[in-house]
């Protein structure tokens, strides 16, 4: 039975890959925006000012322009990371499709999924910083906007890695144990 006909025998999988799919084509579709609107605030600066100070922006726009590249610089690398992670999941579930998980390979994917979900993390500190920053400088009303931007490590991530990491031992462990097995037989 080839890759297909289990992953249709096996509805689980074929929809965590649809899922996959979507988020992996919107991350990427995130990654455009942003850097275009990086590359658009690099070169259309006067533009871009010119038309902040005809409308009734309470902040000189060129105040603000490094951060805002900063910003969208650092979302381009976050998605990134993220879509490596979501790649290397794909990755785990084909694997699981084809009826053998346990390889060592799946160990060290998780095991660079943790790294990964880490870096997230530190890559969120600045990102926010930035966002706190242009926040207060541009005295964006909350009420209004409704944006609200939180700063610090999430917890949910930092679980994340733990629960990656003892995956990654517990898979690095199943595969010498098969291999240990087919061995003795």
């Amino acid at each position: 039975m080839n890759l297909a006909t289990r992953a249709v025998r096996d509805p689980l999988l074929l929809a965590a890959k649809i899922i996959l799919y979507v988020l992996l084509a919107g991350l990427a579709l995130g990654v455009l925006a942003a850097s275009a609107g990086s590359v658009g605030l690099v070169f259309f600066t006067q533009e871009i000012a010119a038309e902040f100070a005809s409308s009734q922006a309470t902040f000189d726009f060129t105040e603000v322009r490094l951060a805002l590249i900063g910003v969208l610089v650092l979302v381009v690398v976050l998605l990134a990371m993220i879509a490596a992670m979501l790649w290397l999941l794909k990755r785990i579930i084909d694997t699981v499709g084809e009826g053998d998980p346990f390889v060592p390979v799946n160990a060290t994917r998780m095991t660079i999924m943790a790294w990964l979900s880490l870096a997230i993390q530190v890559v969120a500190l600045p990102l926010a910083g930035l966002a706190t920053w242009i926040h207060n400088v541009t005295e964006v009303n909350e009420a209004e906007t409704g944006l609200n931007f939180d700063s610090g490590f999430d917890g949910n991530g930092i679980l994340l890695m733990l629960v990656l990491f003892i995956l990654a031992r517990v898979f690095r462990k199943g595969a010498e144990m098969r291999e240990e097995l087919e061995g003795t037989v």
